[in-house]
């Protein structure tokens, strides 16, 4: 796994936590794909609940003890349709795994209404690829990738442990940021349509201007510690106590 592919995103404890916005709808480009890269985003159970306004708004389900699943997002997409609606019934036969992979660690949001989310903010965009053309579709594709990055695997193969006490460091060329305890929230992985790692959006003369969408957290500098907190279920708000 390449490092240049992985966009190591953290979030300030205070901070306030949104969804990525890219684009706005263009029904009039709807069958054309007007984008060229996606991401496809992990989150980590452990640190999601500080990622709230709201901490009391957290749970995280008893059989959740791994990254879980947050989306499967064309970056700078344009053409953003809120006409094609998702079902339960389009996704039944994942529900099982879906329910597994990409839960939701919101109260007042069921399962199926992230879902239904992703797939009307981000999913419908990626419709224009042919693999992806249904919301079953962009769902399997999704959980195919969760299965082929399994990040906890290679994290622990490297030492890296969710813990309340050691903190961790990594060598980017980033400027510095003033506060002092950082928490790895999500982790980006850059894919080209085909879904092969590594999309560069700056190949093409077209995007010589192109920068990636600001995230609501940052990428891990390499002079501040960041934390990889553990999944607490009975606790999630307060991991550590």
């Amino acid at each position: 796994l390449n490092s240049r592919s992985l966009l190591i995103e953290t979030l300030l404890t205070e901070g306030l936590w949104e969804d990525y916005k890219y684009g706005h709808g263009d029904l009039d480009n709807h069958n054309f794909c007007t984008w060229k890269c996606l991401l496809f985003t992990l989150q980590w159970p452990g640190a999601f609940c500080q990622s709230l306004n709201n901490v009391s708004l957290c749970r995280i389900p008893p059989t959740v003890n791994n990254w879980t699943i947050h989306g499967l997002w064309p970056l700078h997409a344009k053409n953003r349709c809120d006409c094609w609606p998702m079902f339960p019934s389009d996704v039944q036969e994942l529900k099982a795994e879906l329910t597994e992979l990409w839960p939701s660690f919101v109260r007042f949001k069921s399962n199926f209404h992230f879902w239904r989310d992703e797939w009307r903010k981000h999913g419908a965009s990626a419709a224009c690829v042919e693999g992806m053309n249904s919301p079953l579709r962009y769902f399997q594709v999704c959980v195919k990738l969760r299965a082929q990055f399994d990040i906890h695997s290679l994290l622990e193969d490297a030492g890296i442990t969710p813990s309340c006490e050691r903190p961790y460091k990594v060598t980017l060329s980033v400027p510095s940021l003033l506060q002092d305890r950082e928490l790895w929230f999500q982790l980006k992985i850059r894919l080209n349509r085909n879904l092969t790692v590594g999309c560069d959006l700056c190949t093409d003369a077209e995007d010589a201007d192109s920068r990636p969408v600001p995230s609501p957290g940052h990428p891990c500098p390499d002079r501040v510690p960041f934390y990889y907190f553990p999944i607490n279920h009975e606790r999630p708000q307060r991991p550590c106590g």
